[in-house]
Formats: C-alpha cells, structure tokens, sequence
C-alpha cells in the first residue's frame, strides 16, 4: 500500500496526468521506425570497406552494445526508483536527475551538436536524392550512360529548393500540425530501403557470383584504409543509434508491467528486426557490387534503370527527408523551450516557498498576541 501511494505522488509531482496505451509492438515499431534511415543507403559500401568477416560481426555487435546502453536508459525514465519514481518526460530531464545541472549543459550541448549535425546531413542528402532524379532521367532519355550528355547538375539550387520547403513547413504553429508529415516520413523511409534491397537483390542474381573479399576493399595508402574503416564504423553507428527518442517513446507505454521493462522487449525486438535487415541489405549490395559498391545505392551510377522505380526510391528519401529535418528541428526548438520554462518555474517555486514560510511566521506571530 505504501509502495502504491509512493507511486502516486510522484507522478503528481512530475505532472504526470496523460493516458497512455503504448505496448510492446507499437514501441518496436517506432524503434523500427526511428532506427531505420538514410543511414541504410551506405550500408553496402560500409561492409565492403570492412569485408564479408568483419562487416557482419561489426554490424551484430553494434546492435548489442546499443541494445545495452538503450536498457540502461530505460531505467532511467523514473527516478530515484526505476519503477515506482517520478516520471522524466525527457531526456535532458534524465541527465538532470541522474547526472546533476552541472552535466545537464555538457549533455545538452551534445544533443544539440548532433541535432544540427543531423540537419546537415539531411539537407546534403536531400539535395543529392534530387540530382540522382534528374540524372537518372537524362540517362534514360539518353539511351544510358554512354550516350549521356551533361548529367551531373549542381546541387546548390536543390540545397535552395530544399530550404524553402523546410521554410514553408516552419511556418506551421505546432508538432502536433505536422504528426501526418512524420506518418508518410516512415512509409518513404521503409519504401526507399525495400527497393534498395529489391534492386541490390537483382543485380546480384544478374550475374549469380558472389563478390567482394574476407578482408574488404584494398586501396594503396594504409592511411586511405585505416580512414574508410573509420568511416564504416561511423555509418553504422549513425545507423542504429534512437537514444535521443527512446525517453519519449517509453512515454507512450502504459503500466503495469513497468515500463522500463516493456522497453527492454521493445528495444531487443526492434533493434533485433533492424539488424536483419541491415545484414540483408549489406550484405546483399555486396555481394551485388563487391569492393566497387557506391557510397549510396540510390545515388550513384549504381543503378539508372529501371528509371521509374529508381525514381521513385530517390522521391521517398527526397520526402522522408523533409519530414525528418522539419521533426529534428522542432525538436531541438521544443528542448530550448523546455528548459527555459524549467528554469523559470524553479525560481518562481523557490519565490513562493518563500513567501509561504513569511506567512507561517506572521499567522505565528498573531496567535500568539492574541493568546
């Protein structure tokens, strides 16, 4: 009974009132959906810089070294108690409990170093997506490649095109005006990933042979070798990481059972489903492509036909893109607001317990007059 009570008036305090219904299947799917990205375009360059022994190891033990800092994290949704503790809605509320203010600006800066990372990689991938478009087309009208005039646009005017789609969108007052733009965001972003693995898959059976080497792509300089592995690993890193979600997903799940516990089963199905994914997807580009796979399936002279559907593959990074810069920036526009109204309602709380405690003292006074 006491442990209940305790429950209750923690989330009081932590303005814990909304409902929530989130399961284990709904916070895989988002896992899935955060998760997979355009991070799985360089998926077969990265194991062809890493090799067929390397590259699928690399890619399994990333999955478990982020499936254990992941359930690290889930028990710290609540505090002090992992079960039983007030709620933190928010990462930077995690690190404010468990890590104190002083780290909440070393963590924050982090965070919003990597937000505006994100967002420039966004917009070069954007605008490369566009000029594949464009290439792609004038291969085709051309006959292919041999007959192909000028087809390699600049990509200023698509990073310009770019922007004043994001400006349109900014002009929408509230996350919650854009949720169906974050809806089509995942559809593209699995659409995009299937028909790269449907046209690695073809290009493999095209030629029926297995390429690439144990030790991977061979360049002349070790320097060369040595920064492309660090390249590799940086990629798929950037592929699996949802850390900066994974707080606000656990805040859709109900209880019991506990949350953190929910999140655990949610974190090992959905990072289990994405690693089969992603080894089906690298490993099959490189088997299509060997030591010679593109940086990025869809953007490179990889594939030019059938146009259509490479076409369409680059219009759902092109959308994806749009919805994930617009959803990354209101996220980091909401942090800042967040902790602005944090630090001013912890001044006006500490103003008030003032105030009360001169009341206390005076109604004392008085009482004792009248005695």
């Amino acid at each position: 009974m006491e442990r209940r009570t305790a429950v209750v008036v923690y989330d009081a305090e932590s303005g814990d009132d909304h409902e929530r219904q989130g399961t284990v299947w709904t916070a895989t799917s988002h896992i899935v959906a955060a998760v997979v990205g355009s991070g799985v375009l360089a998926l077969a360059w990265t194991v062809a810089q890493l090799g067929w022994v390397v590259g699928p190891l690399v890619l399994v033990g990333f999955s478990c070294v982020t499936y254990y800092t992941s359930a690290m994290l889930a028990d710290c949704y609540r505090y002090p108690d992992p079960v039983g503790g007030a709620v933190n809605r928010e990462y930077i509320d995690a690190v404010r409990c468990y890590l104190g203010r002083k780290n909440v600006l070393l963590c924050g800066c982090a965070q919003y170093v990597n937000l505006w990372g994100t967002l420039v990689g966004y917009t070069i991938t954007a605008s490369t997506s566009m000029i594949a478009v464009k290439r792609v087309n004038c291969f085709h009208r051309a006959g292919g490649l041999g007959g192909a005039g000028d087809c390699n646009p600049s990509g200023s005017t698509y990073m310009v095109v770019f922007g004043l789609f994001q400006l349109l969108l900014s002009q929408l007052p509230s996350l919650h005006n854009i949720a169906w733009l974050s809806v089509v965001a995942v559809a593209t972003s699995l659409g995009y990933s299937f028909i790269s693995l449907g046209l690695c898959a073809a290009k493999w059976a095209s030629h029926g042979h297995v390429r690439g080497t144990l030790a991977g792509a061979a360049v002349h300089a070790p320097r060369d070798k040595a920064f492309n592995v660090l390249l590799a690993l940086g990629n798929i890193a950037f592929s699996y990481t949802f850390a900066d979600v994974l707080i606000e997903i656990q805040d859709t799940l109900r209880a019991p059972p506990a949350e953190n516990k929910t999140m655990k089963r949610a974190s090992f199905c959905g990072l289990g489903i994405t690693t089969v994914f992603y080894l089906l997807l690298g490993c099959t580009g490189y088997a299509a492509f060997g030591n010679d796979a593109p940086g990025n399936i869809l953007t490179g002279y990889a594939f030019y036909e059938p146009f259509w559907l490479v076409d369409i593959a680059n219009i759902c990074v092109i959308v994806h893109l749009i919805g994930a810069y617009q959803v990354t920036s209101l996220l980091s526009l909401h942090m800042s607001a967040s902790h602005t109204h944090t630090h001013t309602h912890t001044h006006t709380h500490t103003h008030t317990h003032t105030h009360t405690h001169t009341h206390t003292h005076t109604h004392t006074h008085t009482h004792t007059h009248t005695h």
